[in-house]
């Protein structure tokens, strides 16, 4: 699509599969103003609010490359001398990406001894790309209400079901009281994995551990489908017993 392109489609996928500018040269995805190069994408659909920040980093990104007006268009990956695109090339650039709390949330996450099911799940609940009641009708998904399918009370937002709701609430408790322990409940979910340890285990017990968070968030997550597609009941004590 334009110069480096592998590398952008490496640090944004998910643009890169909604755009309609693929296998275009760079003189067709934007205009000169004078002598300001103005990209000028489009998109298969509207950007979702939580995609308009990918877009603008996009965007950020672009604009720190400058454009030549008589320079052919060259396909190259930048972050190679010969110019040719690598998997480890692509994994450093990427790992560069990854700051602050929420890295360290899925190396440990990917580490933790639980099903592959169940950390995919988990993984999707700290990304907030579970599809929750108010995620579905952002994407203008046609539905009756957007509270919480266990609880009733607040909106269904991707953290809501597996922290605040009081649903998940009795369910940790439960866990916390299994264990021995008193625990002070975290109001983010990145936090309260991480807070998620036990002082007195060893690295390999509080893998275990941090699987067991997996899998209280999958079976949570279980819990509220089967009140939404199978009228199910609402069951602190078998949601734990589950996981």
């Amino acid at each position: 699509m334009w110069v480096g392109s592998s590398d952008l489609k490496s640090l944004f996928p998910r643009l890169f599969s909604l755009s309609l500018n693929q296998g275009q040269a760079v003189g067709d995805v934007g205009v000169w103003s004078n002598s300001e190069w103005r990209w000028s994408l489009t998109w298969r659909r509207a950007i979702f609010v939580w995609e308009s920040s990918m877009e603008a980093d996009l965007f950020t990104l672009l604009s720190g490359e400058p454009m030549k007006r008589n320079d052919a268009d060259v396909q190259v990956w930048g972050k190679e001398v010969p110019g040719l695109f690598s998997v480890n090339s692509a994994y450093e650039c990427l790992a560069k990406q990854s700051r602050g709390p929420q890295s360290k949330v899925f190396k440990l996450l990917w580490k933790a001894k639980a099903f592959p099911n169940v950390i995919a799940t988990a993984w999707r609940v700290l990304l907030g790309r579970i599809p929750t009641r108010v995620c579905l009708s952002r994407r203008r998904v046609m539905m009756d209400s957007t509270l919480c399918a266990m609880c009733q009370v607040k909106e269904e937002s991707c953290q809501h079901p597996f922290l605040e709701c009081k649903c998940a609430q009795r369910v940790w408790s439960l866990c916390f009281k299994w264990i021995g322990i008193s625990f002070v409940q975290q109001n983010d979910l990145n936090f309260h994995f991480l807070s998620f340890y036990l002082s007195k285990a060893s690295n390999k017990q509080n893998l275990v551990w941090k699987g067991v968070w997996a899998s209280i968030i999958r079976c949570i997550w279980d819990q509220r489908n089967l009140i939404v597609f199978k009228q199910g009941l609402l069951d602190a004590e078998e949601v734990f017993q589950k996981a």
